[in-house]
């Protein structure tokens, strides 16, 4: 096809929202003659939505610098603005504020109002990123002087999602979700642009998502997923930078493989974006350490570090799981010491809960319960209040008092089923059987169990390996009670290690351990006293060959 004819073809599929026809007739078109500078902004916008991110910010660029040598002042801060908004939603924020800056110095040579509110809105989402609350907040005040200048839907929805965004910090939960609502309508309605329209759904979704929120969460992955059918949307990757978000919604009617694939699926689909990619890694190593997968696990996680995403707590529950308390508390405590945002810190306290109870650590765990629940009430979030009740449940277990545990259970129970979190559901059911044993209802906690096992089995998951027992056998943790039964059937420390997906040394210092507790100095002592007490291997730990 000849260059013209490329042009041509290109120029009518991108009017018609074809971008991947555009895409391709503009690669073909530019091998042989020099495109424009509008043919630039529209190549770059449409490899942007087919997820080129690194090639669509090159062609943009270039765009931009186009602009600025022409002296088009109002068209370069606007391409500055779009740049900039790319940056950021590839998790670049040292980027994403250079071109933050250009826009800025272009705009204040020529204002206009239009540019203001698009680097106004952006640059009150990258300040809360970076932890400059109190300035982001005063971002958001100049939007809504400028916006009501416009007095545009579109801007207004960019508006009431900063508003929100910037009052979540300050614990005006209600408020901001108000405003997070209130900037949907105009989304629905197709009056705001479709990328800005595609960063506002990921804004809301993401706040929803921090804020353990699931049914607000779930209402506006269906309105996205009603949006990503329109003519300008359906070929498009929005959606897919959420995807990640939606493994608790997926858990609700999926086992664990499936949710798996459709994780693995949206990390292919994600573009050239390391945070964005960091992100999905990190859920995949989630679902793998459920699932008890533990190399696959490990390996997500490196993925999800080598991309700039911390993979906490659920890296430090798996060395948890694994026997490893002392460095899965530390890696934790690091973080946690780390964190400034206190809705991300909330977000770690469960696992530091579970992690404290593994280690019998009963204070520690105590303490970062109650801040749970503070948190829970600051943020006046129904998931953080599902999770208090949950740790303050197996919190009451672990200090012996069945009696006090199994109501505040029940009540972390009611809560998550109301929005389907089978997993977390199983746990509680473990906790539950737990006190129920202690309160001398063996037969309530026969059928807590089992109602544990029946939802491990439906998701594809292990029963979780922080949990402890009570009354163990010799004062043994479970771990280590599993490492026993391996060695009165036989099983050599290396055999042990594979099947329990622990190193040889770890299995050593559990052996170690279990020779003090139970007063033995040999591993045939040991087995001996496994068999006295009848210790066996569960089902889904059976060394028999």
């Amino acid at each position: 096809m000849a260059a013209d004819d490329e042009l041509t073809a290109a120029r009518d599929a991108y009017s018609q929202g074809n971008w991947r026809a555009a895409y391709d007739h503009f690669t073909g078109a530019q091998k042989t003659a020099e495109l424009t500078t509008d043919d630039l902004s529209s190549y770059g916008l449409a490899a942007w939505r087919l997820g080129h991110g690194r090639h669509s910010m090159q062609l943009s660029e270039q765009a931009f610098n186009r602009l600025n040598s022409a002296n088009d002042t109002r068209g370069a801060a606007m391409k500055a603005v779009e740049v900039a908004l790319q940056w950021f939603n590839g998790g670049d924020l040292t980027i994403t504020r250079v071109w933050i800056n250009r826009a800025r110095r272009l705009h204040d040579k020529q204002p206009d109002d239009q540019v203001l509110a698009y680097l106004l809105y952006l640059d009150s989402l990258v300040a809360i990123d970076e932890g400059r609350n109190d300035v982001a907040a005063q971002l958001a005040e100049e939007l809504q002087e400028v916006t009501t200048r416009l007095n545009d839907p579109g801007f207004n929805a960019l508006c009431s999602t900063a508003s929100g965004v910037t009052m979540l910090p300050f614990a005006r939960t209600a408020d901001a979700f108000a405003q997070l609502d209130e900037a949907m309508m105009p989304v629905l309605a197709d009056q705001v642009p479709v990328d800005w329209a595609g960063d506002i759904y990921c804004a809301v979704i993401h706040e929803c998502h921090r804020l353990a929120d699931l049914n607000r969460m779930k209402t506006w992955f269906e309105a996205m997923e009603v949006w990503r059918k329109g003519p300008q949307v359906s070929a498009t990757w929005y959606g897919t930078t959420c995807e990640v978000h939606k493994m608790d919604l997926h858990s609700a009617t999926k086992d664990y493989h499936q949710v798996e694939q459709r994780l693995l699926d949206a990390i292919g689909a994600l573009g050239d974006f390391p945070g964005t990619a960091g992100k999905g890694y990190y859920e995949l190593g989630e679902i793998r350490r459920r699932k008890g997968d533990v190399e696959g696990a490990r390996a997500a996680f490196a993925i999800a570090r080598d991309h700039n995403k911390d993979p906490q707590p659920g890296e430090a529950l798996l060395r948890c799981h694994l026997g490893e308390d002392a460095a899965a508390a530390t890696d934790l405590r690091l973080r946690m010491d780390a964190e400034q945002d206190e809705i991300n810190r909330t977000r770690l306290l469960p696992a530091a809960v579970e992690i404290a109870l593994a280690r019998g650590k009963l204070d520690e765990a105590d303490q970062y319960c109650t801040e749970l629940e503070a948190g829970a009430e600051k943020f006046d979030s129904t998931g953080f209040r599902a999770w208090a009740r949950h740790a303050r449940g197996s919190v009451l277990v672990k200090q012996g008092k069945p009696a006090d545990a199994l109501p505040v259970l029940q009540d972390a129970l009611k809560r998550y089923r109301s929005t389907q979190c089978r997993y977390e559901m199983a746990q509680v059911y473990e906790w539950m059987a737990l006190a129920r044993q202690g309160g001398g209802d063996p037969a309530g906690a026969a059928t807590d169990t089992a109602n544990a096992e029946a939802i491990y089995q439906q998701l594809g998951a292990l029963p979780t390996q922080a949990t402890p027992t009570t009354q163990a056998p010799g004062g043994l943790t479970k771990r280590e009670l599993e490492v026993l039964a391996g060695i009165a059937a036989g099983a050599s420390n290396r055999d042990v290690a594979t099947k329990l997906f622990i190193s040889e040394k770890t299995v050593g210092r559990h052996l170690a351990n279990i020779y003090v507790k139970l007063g033995v100095s040999s591993r045939t002592a040991a087995a001996a006293w496994a068999h006295e007490n009848k210790v066996r291997a569960s089902a889904s730990t059976s060394f028999a060959p």
